[in-house]
């Protein structure tokens, strides 16, 4: 187990009541980075306001045994997780001062509950996408046994909870589904921006971007930013572009920014005819990201299901006009100023007509200029603003303050 340094800070915020907070977090191995960055930036804003903070997580002991594929690797992972350290944990929980409130900093960690349940604690909820898989509720991720069972073990933990902060109403909405009590406290805070996204001028966006792997078009370019997840949808990110390469006689390029591609989005990707053209980029800064959506003409975000949707916020934010689905939370966070389209349909003639009616909207959102064009920026960077870490943090610290005094 992994305890931080109790982190303090000289710039602490003034507050007659300091809490003690113990906050759960993912082991180093955990192959996502949006996870600790949230908790990171949790722990430091309540340091900040004076409170007593240490994180803890599980140690790496199976987990360091030889593996011969990345998949059993993530096994041991677990096993070091759910199987080796809930009795270590309860026995530390045991010892902690009465007043101290536990903090769960992910859902997915569901099955350390139990061990604390009986204490002041609180559950952050991002989504509930692998559980609703897990469930069938999406043909496009169909779960193993294995995973079913993991998933099933997390929500018999998490059950056992009585406050939660979730994400959004739509992540809210989802969780009482899933327990079988109302919850004593539950509550949604908007995610805050975790970095400093703005507009840039040509000279500074530029400048930022001229050593990656692609050239800066002249005309720009559309925009997508993922980790490929099967809920971002990819896919349907290269069909509305195959569509759009299609009927557009000059079309704007395509980069898609993120995790490497697979061999079937590289080959999709190769397919679209010229003279539409796909780039993939990986491995770029915060700065870069941020240069990138403001030098596009507009983010393409078609995904089939978020818990929150970062990339909506955080293109608002940087001067970049938005396309994305449908449905809540998309609706949710991006508020009167993205343009929409439906969920992408299983395959066939109505995918078909789907991305060539979403090409269109695409395409006439790209083509905004003048006066329409900057009225739409200044709307979404209004929207944007409605996502700030410190009214996330505050937030925070009124609820954990609540949990503690029950």
């Amino acid at each position: 187990m992994r305890t931080a340094a109790k982190m303090q800070s000289p710039c602490a915020y003034p507050r007659s009541f300091k809490m003690r907070l113990v906050f759960l977090t993912h082991p180093p191995s955990f192959g996502s980075a949006s996870m600790p960055r949230f908790a990171e930036m949790i722990m430091r804003g309540m340091a900040e306001r004076g409170h007593a903070v240490e994180s803890w997580t599980s140690l790496q002991r199976i987990e360091r045994l030889p593996a011969p594929s990345a998949k059993l690797r993530k096994w041991l992972r677990y096993m070091d997780q759910f199987l080796i350290y809930p009795g270590k944990l309860r026995q530390r929980v045991r010892q902690q001062p009465a007043g101290t409130l536990f903090v769960v900093t992910d859902q997915a960690l569901g099955m350390w509950v139990p061990c604390l349940a009986h204490r002041p604690h609180v559950i952050h909820c991002h989504d509930f996408l692998a559980l609703k898989s897990a469930l069938g509720e999406f043909p496009e991720n169909p779960t193993g046994w294995t995973g079913r069972q993991y998933q099933r073990l997390i929500w018999k933990g998490f059950s056992r909870g009585r406050a939660f902060i979730s994400v959004s109403q739509k992540t809210r909405e989802d969780l009482h589904r899933f327990l079988p009590r109302m919850p004593k406290i539950s509550e949604v805070v908007h995610n805050g921006l975790n970095h400093p996204f703005r507009p840039m001028e040509l000279a500074e966006r530029t400048a930022l971007l001229k050593n990656i792997n692609a050239a800066i078009p002249e005309r720009s370019f559309i925009l997508h930013i993922s980790g490929n997840q099967w809920y971002k949808n990819p896919q349907g990110v290269l069909e509305i572009y195959r569509a759009y390469a299609i009927s557009c006689p000059d079309p704007l390029a395509l980069w898609m920014v993120g995790a490497p591609p697979g061999d079937y989005l590289s080959n999709l990707a190769a397919s679209i005819p010229a003279p539409g053209k796909v780039h993939f980029l990986s491995g770029l800064s915060n700065e870069q990201v941020n240069a990138a959506y403001a030098h596009a003409r507009v983010l393409l975000f078609p995904s089939l299901e978020e818990g929150f949707g970062w990339p909506v916020v955080e293109a608002m934010a940087s001067g970049c006009p938005v396309v994305t689905t449908n449905q809540a939370p998309l609706t949710e966070i991006a508020g009167d100023t993205a343009r929409l389209i439906p969920r992408m349909p299983g395959p066939g003639r109505q995918r078909e007509l789907w991305a060539n009616s979403a090409a269109a909207t695409m395409d006439e959102m790209a083509r905004l200029n003048g006066s329409h064009r900057a009225k739409l920026l200044q709307e979404g960077r209004l929207n944007a603003a409605r996502f700030d870490s410190q009214a996330a943090l505050a937030a925070y610290e009124r609820i954990y303050s609540q949990a503690i005094k029950g």
